[in-house]
């Protein structure tokens, strides 16, 4: 019968998305874009490391001088642009949007394979690969054109306590629903560029996570969805709800819909399986409302959603201030509403480079 040979092919593919002969991936995230009614776009991303990530949340604003960190040739620049991001270890920024509605999310990416650097050339060091975005480009289409001419090399490093290197792939959108794809396979940049890639997830590459997508959408959601932690399979569910999700015209209704999508494609707080000792917990969530210009934080380990409403912060040259909200070990300070005054100004942290 057709439902049985269906149901034969999707163990297939599921077997084949699973990596059944590959080693378990212990990094995992997920980012969607929702385009929503009357112009909005809402932005969520979840953050699943195995251990704390040391994550605090950062207001830079415009006027910052920057390096990228990668020795004596390193790029340099000032930002355009002010930005809420959300900081790893307070040594790189992770997620974040800027005042134009910009929204950048770096996710872990094992297939990623940077160029050499020779140290002579313009480098950039991973750490600071979204903040170079938010802080110079107002929409998806910018960032593309300059990314494409490639005006540094990105160099890794070591995550912070571990011994291996740093590998992710950058996800862009702005406030119109454009995004974007960059990732680095084989040594090469590779951008990925249309309204269409509204959904990132981790291993395998980009290109190929899109091929197995499409069989789940002949198969049709309604029917059957892959369930599991991995990659490809939050990729299938994702792409699923963030689309059958309603088109409200009510904010608060959207908000409450992408965050019922992201919370869906989550790990559940400290799962562990015999064969699976490490993997990855969703330690927190953020949507950024780009349409508002809000943007929201949920950790795993607080009852409350709190956010940072962009519109009302000083992100002038001249009086603009950096101000750091303290999330705690695990983030677990506890806030609610509105943070905007509970930031409070601090120095800014230096990008984990050479």
């Amino acid at each position: 019968m057709p439902i049985k040979r269906s149901f034969a092919t999707a163990c297939a593919v599921l077997a084949l998305s699973a990596g059944l002969a590959a080693p378990p991936a212990a990094d995992a995230c997920t980012r969607f874009v929702y385009q929503g009614a009357e112009g909005e776009v809402i932005t969520a991303r979840s953050m699943d490391w195995k251990t704390d990530v040391g994550t605090n949340l950062w207001v830079f604003p415009r006027g910052m001088k920057r390096s990228g960190e990668a020795g004596p040739h390193s790029i340099r620049w000032t930002s355009r642009y002010g930005s809420v991001i959300a900081s790893g270890y307070d040594v790189a920024t992770t997620d974040g949007m800027n005042e134009a509605g910009l929204v950048a999310n770096v996710l872990w990416l094992v297939e990623s394979s940077y160029p050499a650097y020779d140290g002579k050339t313009p480098g950039l060091a991973l750490s600071a690969w979204a903040q170079y975005v938010l802080d110079n480009f107002a929409t998806v289409q910018q960032a593309v054109d300059m990314l494409a001419r490639q005006p540094f090399t990105i160099v890794t490093a070591n995550v912070p306590g571990e011994s291996r290197l740093a590998t992710l792939h950058l996800s862009l959108s702005d406030a119109s629903g454009d995004s974007a794809i960059i990732e680095y396979i084989d040594h090469r940049q590779v951008i990925h560029h249309s309204r269409a890639y509204q959904v990132m997830t981790n291993s395998p590459t980009f290109e190929q996570q899109l091929a197995l997508n499409a069989y789940w959408t002949q198969i049709g959601g309604t029917v059957m969805l892959p369930g599991t932690n991995r990659a490809s399979d939050r990729f299938a569910r994702a792409a699923f709800y963030v689309n059958a999700i309603p088109k409200s015209e009510n904010p608060v209704e959207a908000i409450a819909s992408v965050f019922s999508v992201i919370r869906n494609v989550s790990v559940p707080f400290g799962i562990t399986t015999p064969d699976q000792p490490n993997i990855s917990s969703t330690r927190w969530r953020t949507v950024a409302d780009q349409k508002r210009k809000l943007y929201f934080f949920e950790s795993a380990l607080t009852p409350n959603i709190f956010w940072v409403d962009l519109k009302t912060l000083d992100f002038s040259e001249k009086t603009g201030k950096v101000m750091k909200l303290d999330l705690g070990p695990n983030q677990t300070h506890i806030y609610s509403g509105v943070a905007n005054d509970r930031f409070r100004v601090a120095a800014p942290f230096r990008f984990l480079g050479l």
